[in-house]
């Protein structure tokens, strides 16, 4: 194989792998996880406000709202991402089992304003409103 159709065939796997997790249902359920995991003990209840809207982004996108689904849980995630990034950690605690947590909390939070960030700018809302009966929810 030539070094040109290798390099194409990377790309459009990792579009593809952006494309498959900005369209999961899964992704925000995981950051919803982590969020309240983290959060719960002691309760801090700005950062709780996250794991409500990121579960309702898993509830659109089940319910045939992908576009509008990745672009809630990418802004959300973004959002998270940036109040998370606020508190310092010393190098010591970065290590224990809360500083894995936030880690991880803040990886995939990241991954999911990547993915459903390049969802919601390609999206075709036209191919999306086909398979609808009108738009109800239910």
């Amino acid at each position: 194989m030539s070094d040109k159709k290798i390099e194409e065939e990377a790309k459009a796997s990792a579009i593809s792998y952006a494309r498959a997790w900005g369209e999961s249902p899964v992704s925000p359920a995981i950051a919803a996880t982590f969020i309240a995991a983290q959060h719960l003990s002691p309760p801090q209840y700005l950062p709780l406000i996250f794991p409500p809207i990121l579960l309702f982004s898993s509830y659109l996108n089940l319910a045939e709202y992908k576009i509008d689904a990745a672009g809630l849980n990418a802004a959300w995630s973004g959002l998270y991402l940036i109040l998370a990034r606020r508190r310092k950690q010393p190098l010591m605690k970065k290590w224990g089992a809360r500083g894995i947590i936030r880690g991880s909390t803040m990886g995939i939070c990241a991954l999911n304003l990547l993915g459903g960030g390049f969802v919601y700018a390609t999206g075709r809302r036209s191919k999306e409103a086909d398979g609808k009966d009108g738009g109800s929810i239910v």
